[in-house]
């Protein structure tokens, strides 16, 4: 029976907030009855058994891990400088390494031949295997649908002659204040709430040009998948399938958890730093809605200075607050907590190297999230009910701010250089004040229309059992 499974090939991008939708698509595949195939790079393969101890990616006879190659030295330590180098390394050293892989599978004698592969919107490189091996391929793109949807206007930017930025002076003479009114679904959008890309004066800039060719490649895949759902974004949605109209919105996947047995699944995990678990039976010591939980995300650097206004803002709030610092946040040194900021925070600020996010954002003590706008993030509070303090780094995350602020009504930004007056002012805006409580009951709203997007009957469940049926039928 083994070999007539369908076999579904999953390739995220090598980064966190890649991997995870991907994971979770993959269980809720797998409990369709799919045999797995999960891609790391060979690079996060090994961080995640640096993470997750020696048998983290053991998985099932069914669910199984393989690696391709980036193509990046083994120094490199893939962090976001490398970014614009691994856009050009993995185009050719992922598709040619991934190529391998499909041929190798197929040839096994353990496992079903690979009947259809799900790869990342940046990781496109993979439509020409596909088209090549006569393999039905659909693409995930990780962003939300208003990123996307920006996205999908960068080329017609740049013909109109918006971008690249004419010089460095753009960047400061309110130029990106410029309002873009002729995007369908985006009224009101700013160059400076597109992704961050266009913030460039170089006509062949790589960010730019690995953009455009993405979106060229996921036109020849067989349909395209988004983690969200329709009642946040359904007129960004309706303005995409005039492009894509083969449209999966399946989100939030992690409630599509809620909703199947995958405890037998519970123990794959990828994550690529240790998680602290510890700090959840602290906040079970904390008062409901009363810690503020601070997550810059996966990739993005700080300055010294920038971390010790944050931590300083958070201390002079007198709000509790729970801080996950990455190891590799800090751009350039590891030396912004003083002696004389540990003994301000005592007994109130847990200071963490990683965390269990969504169980963190589930956790009743939690009353406010300060986030970098990720999708990932902006997506667990909106299905924790969790409202939020926008601090937009880079990529999408712009354009999630913009939404989250304006047009979801669930986050309050810190403009402009940082400062802990600033931070402080907002924070108690957002634990204490008018427009907090605004926030929260919003939150709320959006938290239980998720719930009923992704139960039986729901748009995201509906869709998602849509999205089995054509692929085991590929």
């Amino acid at each position: 029976m083994e070999s007539l499974k369908p076999h579904a090939v999953l390739i995220p991008f090598p980064a966190q907030g890649h991997i995870n939708p991907f994971l979770n698509l993959a269980k809720l595949l797998h409990f369709q009855g799919f045999h797995i195939t999960f891609v790391h790079t060979e690079f996060n393969y090994q961080r995640i058994l640096n993470s997750g101890g020696p048998d983290a990616l053991s998985g099932l006879d069914d669910f199984r891990f393989e690696t391709i190659s980036d193509g990046l030295s083994p120094t490199s330590q893939r962090g976001i400088e490398d970014l614009q180098n691994m856009c050009i390394t993995l185009p050719d050293h992922g598709r040619l390494s991934f190529r391998d892989l499909i041929v190798k599978l197929n040839a096994s004698a353990d496992v079903p031949d690979v009947s259809c592969i799900v790869s990342d919107g940046v990781m496109s490189f993979t439509v020409e295997v596909s088209h090549e091996l006569g393999i039905p391929e659909m693409i995930l793109f990780t962003p939300s649908g208003c990123a996307m949807l920006a996205y999908l206007h960068f080329e017609e930017l740049k013909r109109k002659g918006y971008i690249p930025l004419k010089d460095d002076s753009c960047l400061t003479n309110g130029y990106l204040d410029t309002v873009i009114d002729w995007i369908p679904a985006m009224n009101g959008v700013r160059l400076k709430d597109f992704p961050s890309f266009i913030r460039t004066t170089d006509p062949q800039d790589i960010f730019l040009h690995h953009n455009f060719v993405s979106i060229h490649n996921s036109m020849k895949a067989k349909g395209i998948i988004l983690n969200t759902f329709d009642e946040l974004e359904q007129e960004v949605l309706d303005a995409i399938k005039t492009r894509f109209p083969v449209l999966y919105t399946i989100g939030p996947l992690s409630m599509l958890h809620q909703h199947v047995s995958l405890t037998h699944l519970k123990s794959i995990k990828s994550n690529l730093w240790k998680e602290d678990n510890e700090c959840l039976k602290w906040l079970d010591a904390r008062e409901h809605q009363s810690v503020v939980y601070v997550n810059y995300g996966s990739i993005i650097t700080l300055t010294q200075e920038q971390l010790k206004e944050f931590g300083w803002g958070l201390a002079n709030s007198k709000y509790p607050f729970l801080w996950a610092i990455r190891p590799d946040l800090l751009d350039g040194s590891d030396q912004f907590i003083s002696n004389e900021f540990m003994d301000e925070i005592r007994g109130r600020g847990l200071l963490v190297g990683w965390c269990p996010q969504e169980k963190v954002l589930g956790h009743i003590s939690v009353g406010g999230f300060l986030t970098h706008c990720g999708w990932n993030s902006t997506l667990e509070s909106i299905s924790q009910g969790v409202p939020m303090i926008c601090w937009p780094f880079f990529g999408d995350q712009q354009t999630n701010c913009q939404y989250t602020c304006g047009k979801w009504g669930i986050g309050m930004e810190i403009d402009g250089e940082v400062k802990r007056e600033k931070v402080e002012r907002v924070v108690r805006e957002l634990m204490e004040g008018v427009k907090g409580k605004e926030m929260r009951a919003k939150a709320r709203e959006w938290r239980a229309k998720a719930e009923v997007a992704t139960r039986p009957g729901g748009s995201s469940h509906t869709n998602f059992h849509m999205l089995v049926k054509d692929l085991f039928l590929s």
